[in-house]
């Protein structure tokens, strides 16, 4: 099945979208092949900013309506305390609160940009997606994730080549609880670092440090921005350490 087959028989869908790589490719898509689709936002405290400022530019530039579903994630217990099924609960209560505000608006079909090369079995999250009743049609389609970069530069789509980029939550270790101020003070120090010119990094938590994965081509950069990067963070961290296992790109 293609895509332009999916949409045929699917001509009305709410795409949950996130700012990012493939959900917004599944958004231009949707439009592509005519499907009349609605894009849906949710605004969590596991989300930086800077996602609802792509996700926004993304359907401005498409011309198709954002609706923004604000959800405090916090306020679920299983997600607040971290612990292994944080994921799963976290994704549950998210797409039950998308459901309820695509039913209101009419819709029926709720879909994702799972692509075909995420595993089911590194993704808790995809349990809640399946009893939900949630469609991947990139998945289901067997649109790896570099196809869809491919084809979303092909499509003109500012975001094809935009880092994988996974929720703030996932910055504090399984078992430390997650506060707002944990998250804001990572969103700060991410932020900084961005600045600086670093690019598919993440930095976690451990204590009151920071501890910075960068990939391996990054590390000189690093090490000559020692001074700058630890006054840049130090208002939030007590000290940066930089992990020497390289993250791979994506």
């Amino acid at each position: 099945m293609t895509l332009s087959d999916f949409f045929t028989q699917n001509p009305r869908a709410a795409v949950a979208f996130s700012g990012g790589v493939d959900s917004a490719f599944l958004l231009w898509a949707a439009r592509h092949y005519g499907c009349d689709v609605g894009a849906y936002y949710v605004k969590t405290p596991f989300q930086p900013a800077f996602e609802l400022s792509d996700a926004r530019r993304l359907t401005e530039e498409l011309g198709i309506p954002l609706h923004v579903v604000e959800v405090d994630v916090l306020a679920v217990p299983e997600a607040a305390a971290n612990g292994p099924e944080r994921c799963y609960c976290c994704k549950h209560a998210l797409f039950s609160a998308l459901w309820a505000a695509v039913k209101e608006d009419g819709h029926t079909l709720l879909l994702d940009g799972t692509n075909a090369s995420d595993d089911a079995g590194d993704r808790p999250g995809m349990k809640a997606l399946r009893e939900l009743e949630v469609r991947s049609p990139l998945r289901e389609c067997g649109l790896t994730k570099a196809e869809v970069r491919r084809l979303s530069r092909e499509a003109g789509l500012f975001t094809w080549d935009k880092p994988a980029y996974a929720c703030l939550a996932t910055r504090v270790p399984t078992g430390t609880p997650i506060t707002a101020a944990d998250l804001q003070r990572v969103e700060r120090g991410e932020n900084a670092l961005f600045r600086l010119g670093f690019r598919n990094f993440r930095l976690r938590l451990l204590g009151d440090l920071a501890r910075l994965q960068l990939p391996a081509a990054q590390f000189t950069r690093a090490v000559e921005l020692h001074d700058t990067i630890t006054a840049a963070l130090g208002a939030d961290f007590a000290g940066v350490l930089l992990d020497l296992n390289p993250r791979g790109e994506e």
